[in-house]
């Protein structure tokens, strides 16, 4: 069931069609607001796992033409998930706690963490792409982050996990979530501030200041981002490479059944001058599979896409938060945190300071998935039993 909002004011007519059960008048709002932003072809489509953020709402996807919104995009540019199923069964792992301290040597995590040396993998990389066009505007030290948070997790909702399909037939899963760390920040922050510097258009909110087509920052802008979107997806890999021989040491070898790598932060052009955006959100065209993570304590969904036209063929991309991280902390009770993990190895000694994560942190991932049915298919329903994340 959709919601359909019709606005206009001073600044212009806008329409937001929302999928999203659980709503807050902020997110509303926001979203109404840069539906009215000009540059905007068509609706904004509010995804059900929606919530308030810099720009636009996460959980947003947008089509503009001859012209794109950095904060559209987000500050973790191409950050998303990867999924690897493998052959191996869960009654295999018998000591979680080992492997968790092992996942944890191989794959820093944490703001601002790096590895100690630059992987090969990063070498790899550069070697290969290059550096961002936009490197030499950032601060000295700019290529060291880049190189050296390669294939780290960074903090926040970004994670490690190894899950179990059950109640199918417990095979394992590999799973993780991050983005473009340092270095995506970085790009992004600076080019909204040309963006706000440049962009003359009366907007609600500088937020919403854009770069348009045929200028000198739209070519910056789009070159460092789809650099930013291509680093993300090749960390990603490289976390994962590192995960799979945490587990090969602990259980031994195993084949890949299946991998699905998917950003949910990025920008695309669909045809020339248009150009849909997904922020918090990823691509679910018919047949396509991606991943719908829950909270820490919640489970994550494997989905096909149907290719709904009215949502430009996106859905959500996780849970979504129903507060904000400082309301969380002072809010949420440590027990009942850790009674809601209980059966999984985590990072318990840790629990106060991953309390803005909590699964009442968030909006029930069942709901959400139960908003998205006429946006994807569910295929299977992961468990997670090991859980690491940055602090």
């Amino acid at each position: 069931m959709t919601e359909t909002f019709e606005t206009e004011n001073e600044f212009g007519k806008g329409t937001v069609i929302s999928w999203a059960s659980l709503l807050d008048a902020n997110c509303r709002e926001q979203a109404e607001a840069i539906s009215r932003v000009p540059i905007l072809e068509g609706h904004l489509a509010l995804m059900p796992d929606a919530h308030f953020g810099f720009g636009p709402p996460v959980g947003s996807a947008l089509l503009t033409r001859d012209a794109v919104m950095p904060y559209a995009v987000g500050v973790d540019i191409g950050c998303g998930m990867m999924a690897l199923q493998t052959d191996l069964d869960r009654r295999q792992f018998t000591s979680p706690g080992r492997l968790l301290g092992r996942i944890r040597q191989l794959i820093p995590a944490g703001v601002g963490k790096a590895q100690l040396i630059e992987s090969s993998a990063a070498e790899a990389f550069i070697e290969e792409f290059g550096l961002p066009y936009g490197i030499e505007m950032l601060k000295p030290g700019a290529e060291a982050t880049a190189r050296n948070q390669f294939g780290t997790l960074g903090s926040g909702n970004h994670f490690v996990e190894v899950c179990e399909d059950a109640p199918e037939d417990g095979r394992v899963w590999l799973l993780l979530h991050s983005g473009s760390r340092g270095i995506g920040n970085q790009l992004a922050t600076a080019h909204v501030r040309i963006a706000q510097e440049l962009c003359k258009t009366p907007l609600e909110s500088r937020e919403f200041a854009f770069v348009e087509r045929g200028t000198p920052a739209f070519d910056a802008y789009i070159a460092d981002m789809l650099w930013c979107q291509n680093y993300a997806y090749h960390q990603r890999q490289a976390m994962m490479a590192a995960l799979m021989q945490a587990v090969w040491e602990e259980v031994g070898s195993f084949e890949i059944v299946q991998e699905i790598n998917c950003h949910h932060n990025y920008a695309e052009e669909l045809e020339p001058g248009l150009w849909l955006t997904r922020k918090g959100a990823i691509d679910a065209s018919e047949g396509r599979m991606g991943i719908i993570p829950g909270s820490m304590g919640a489970a994550t969904y494997i989905v096909r896409g149907k290719g709904n036209p009215m949502s430009y063929n996106t859905s959500p991309h996780g849970a979504g938060r129903l507060m904000g991280r400082n309301v969380a902390r002072k809010t949420l009770d440590l027990a009942a945190f850790k009674e809601q993990m209980a059966g999984r190895t985590w990072m318990d000694r840790e629990a106060q300071q991953l309390l803005d994560e909590a699964p009442n942190a968030y909006k029930p991932i069942g709901q959400v998935i139960e908003d998205s049915f006429n946006l994807i298919e569910p295929v299977t329903i992961l468990h997670q039993f090991i859980n690491y994340k940055g602090l």
